[in-house]
């Protein structure tokens, strides 16, 4: 069943009264439903983080699945292990976003929850960067997401419910040394999900950003460099998709992954002077 997507209209910010008995009904809050069952939309899902989200959606079971990525046998591969649909497309491709939101809706009536997973790295000096390096990681990290989260959205205020779980980055909150483009994609990402959060709020929408350190994923051997550094140590992707579990299920605005990623995401909010000498010393 296809759904079309209804008209533009605003879209209420905080309430300034306590609502009813009635509005509170079936509700966590105004920060959005917990999403425990449904329809779920993974990109990125071909390997890594995506591929992760997928099995552990799968394994709870409750969940009809589409997946999208690039990687078409892959994507496939981890499908078929999840009985799940695929729509191989790149995103950063003229109308790919429309047409895989058109096929998700379409396939299984509506999405409950969107993981945005898909994203791709680059490392070296900025000044080594080639403009079409630079290009592909705003496309593929920032914007095929924002892109698509706006054909989605409207069906899910519509709705009343869902949830959009982001995909985000350590190096999003701090950045990186050497990793410049891809540190202002993901800190673009963090910024758009605080800001649709205020707008969503109350609709019964759910806006979750999932901030991960170092994972051992491709991505690595993908962006051309392999991570050398002894600590932090990489993560598995696993510990990722329960943290994507965790924030639908439970509503969580953000979670970093390892936890204790946020005591220096503090330290960089509250003394950002003291941050930059230390990272500029000990990287």
């Amino acid at each position: 069943m296809s759904h079309a997507p209804s008209r533009a209209r605003s879209v209420p910010g905080p309430p300034a009264a306590t609502p009813g008995p009635s509005a509170r009904m079936g509700r966590r809050g105004s920060a959005g439903r917990a999403v425990t069952r449904g329809t779920a939309l993974v990109t990125g899902a071909s390997s890594g983080i995506g591929a992760a989200v997928v099995g552990r959606l799968a394994a709870e079971g409750g969940w009809s699945l589409v997946l999208n990525g690039r990687d078409v046998p892959r994507l496939t591969g981890v499908a078929a292990q999840a009985s799940a649909a695929v729509f191989p497309a790149d995103l950063t491709r003229p109308g790919a976003d429309r047409r895989l939101a058109e096929f998700a809706l379409e396939r299984v009536g509506r999405v409950d929850l969107l993981v945005a997973g898909a994203g791709i790295g680059w490392a070296g000096d900025f000044t080594t960067m080639p403009p079409s390096a630079i290009a592909e990681v705003i496309e593929v990290d920032a914007l095929a997401t924002m892109r698509l989260i706006r054909h989605l959205l409207p069906h899910m205020v519509d709705a009343g419910s869902g949830r959009i779980v982001i995909i985000g980055s350590f190096a999003g909150t701090v950045g990186v040394r050497g990793e410049a483009v891809y540190s202002a994609a993901k800190g673009a990402l963090a910024t758009f999900a605080d800001a649709l959060r205020y707008e969503v709020w109350g609709t019964g929408v759910g806006i979750s950003l999932v901030i991960p350190g170092v994972v051992d994923t491709p991505f690595f051997d993908r962006r051309g460099v392999p991570y050398r550094r002894s600590r932090p140590r990489p993560v598995p992707a696993e510990r990722v998709a329960d943290a994507v579990w965790r924030a639908t299920v439970r509503g969580r605005d953000e979670i970093y992954v390892p936890g204790w990623l946020r005591l220096p995401a503090r330290v960089r909010g509250a003394a950002p002077g003291l941050y930059r000498r230390l990272a500029a010393r000990f990287g």
